[in-house]
């Protein structure tokens, strides 16, 4: 049970309010802002997701660039309210195609609509964009996504000037295409986020995929699909899981630790050929989340080496190398080392021909931030920093530096190697022939060396 729900920008400015309750004061929008921009923390630590003021709790999540909050007086669960924001969050995304600022404030009567039908005196009652169809009457003013401003890896990725978003498509799924027609599409991303944490040698301690098959379709009537997948997928360490499921051998199987899929899914097939059956739902969905910690190929080696250059000077060395095809392209890789906190002054050298990448010292932190625009597949790529402290250091420079950390989005590319085999869709006609569009984003969750 919640007490009040608004959207607030990047700026502060409240976008979207609702109050179901009249619990809490009006000025709770700028209380929370306030406390979210001036949070008293370690340094450079946000608010977290849940937290209370004078009686107040305040939770929220950020999505877009924008910030989806909720406030309630009572005892409720956070992980369930966090899960309902982010709900919210993908349905007006459904509806608008687009979830920015502009988009909310140009669909602002189509979005109140939506919490309407989706929250009722402070209770959720639906989020789910096929039952909302019968209910929202509201056409969506769609807007150009070439607007979209830049949000960081995590949530697009760049590919030289165009700007392509990091899941499914920026459309509406209940907007018509101009002169009424709708075009019958389909798309699924299969999308990793890698951790792998790397020793001072360079060997690997940890690894790890957690990944999602994202589907978006805009299928007139929900014909029934049927999706295959590797022959050689594997369920389980031991060649089994929760399901029991039936392993297969071979050389290079794909092995997975644990999964679960969409309740649309049907798993009949599955035990025989790896194929998912399912009649997809309106909007954005996960046909299936998987885990996996068996040994992979990390997309990047990162080795980081710090020498002594006098009493108060050291030289740091960062090297980057490519482990992935030339054909393939990573973008908006981010590359940061905190230093010792005396450190008071770092100056930079790249390697010649160097394009595309910035340097900077962050003084309020003590951080280096290494980034470049792009690294092609194969290629190694170095920086020099030589740092002078404001004290003679006493113990070992590697101890109080580091480690190296790294952030950067590949698409396609995935180092689970799972594979959608092909993407069958049940024919109305002899004459229908939708278009299918599969697309593969690795990402970076955590990627660690040590020094």
């Amino acid at each position: 049970m919640i007490s009040q729900f608004f959207v607030l920008s990047q700026r502060g400015d409240n976008i979207v309010f609702r109050d179901y309750r009249g619990e809490v004061q009006k000025g709770s929008a700028e209380i929370f802002f306030r406390k979210v921009k001036f949070w008293k923390g370690d340094e450079g630590e946000e608010a977290p997701p849940v937290f209370n003021v004078d009686g107040v709790n305040y939770i929220h999540v950020k999505v877009a660039g924008l910030l989806f909050v909720a406030t309630t007086r009572v005892n409720i669960s956070p992980s369930l309210i966090l899960e309902l924001l982010q709900r919210i969050a993908r349905v007006i995304k459904d509806y608008l195609g687009v979830l920015n600022e502009d988009s909310l404030r140009k669909n602002f009567v189509l979005v109140y609509e939506l919490l309407d039908e989706v929250i009722d005196f402070g209770y959720p009652q639906t989020t789910s964009t096929e039952v909302l169809k019968s209910y929202v009457f509201n056409e969506p003013i769609v807007v150009d996504a070439g607007r979209l401003p830049p949000l960081g890896p995590a949530a697009m990725f760049m590919q030289g000037t165009k700007r392509m978003p990091g899941t499914a498509v920026t459309k509406s799924v209940v907007a018509n295409e101009p002169g009424g027609r709708k075009r019958e599409e389909i798309f699924v991303d299969i999308i990793e986020k890698i951790s792998v944490t790397f020793s001072s040698s360079g060997y690997i301690l940890t690894s790890e995929i957690d990944g999602t098959i994202q589907m978006k379709s805009y299928l007139t009537g929900n014909p029934e699909i049927r999706l295959a997948l590797n022959e050689d997928l594997t369920i389980g360490r031991g060649g089994g899981s929760i399901y029991d499921y039936a392993s297969s051998a071979g050389g290079g199987a794909v092995i997975l630790d644990d999964c679960n899929f969409h309740e649309s899914v049907h798993l009949d097939s599955f035990d025989l050929d790896r194929t998912l059956t399912l009649v997809p739902p309106d909007g954005e969905f996960s046909v299936m989340n998987y885990r996996t910690t068996q040994e992979f190929k990390p997309p990047f080696r990162v080795n980081a080496f710090i020498e002594e250059a006098g009493a108060f000077k050291a030289e740091v060395t960062l090297k980057v190398r490519a482990d992935f095809a030339s054909s393939v392209t990573a973008n908006t890789i981010l590359i940061s080392m905190p230093f010792p906190a005396y450190t008071t002054r770092v100056s930079f050298e790249l390697e010649p021909g160097a394009v595309g990448n910035t340097t900077d010292f962050k003084e309020s932190n003590k951080r280096l931030e290494w980034g470049l625009k792009k690294i092609v597949g194969g290629s190694e790529h170095t920086l020099r920093a030589k740092l002078t402290f404001s004290q003679e250091f006493h113990v070992n420079i590697t101890r109080e530096a580091g480690p190296v950390s790294m952030t950067f989005t590949i698409p396609m590319y995935n180092a689970s190697r799972l594979q959608v085999r092909y993407l069958q869709i049940a024919k109305k006609s002899k004459t229908y022939n939708p278009y299918r569009w599969v697309r593969y984003v690795s990402q970076a969750n955590s990627y660690v060396a040590r020094l």
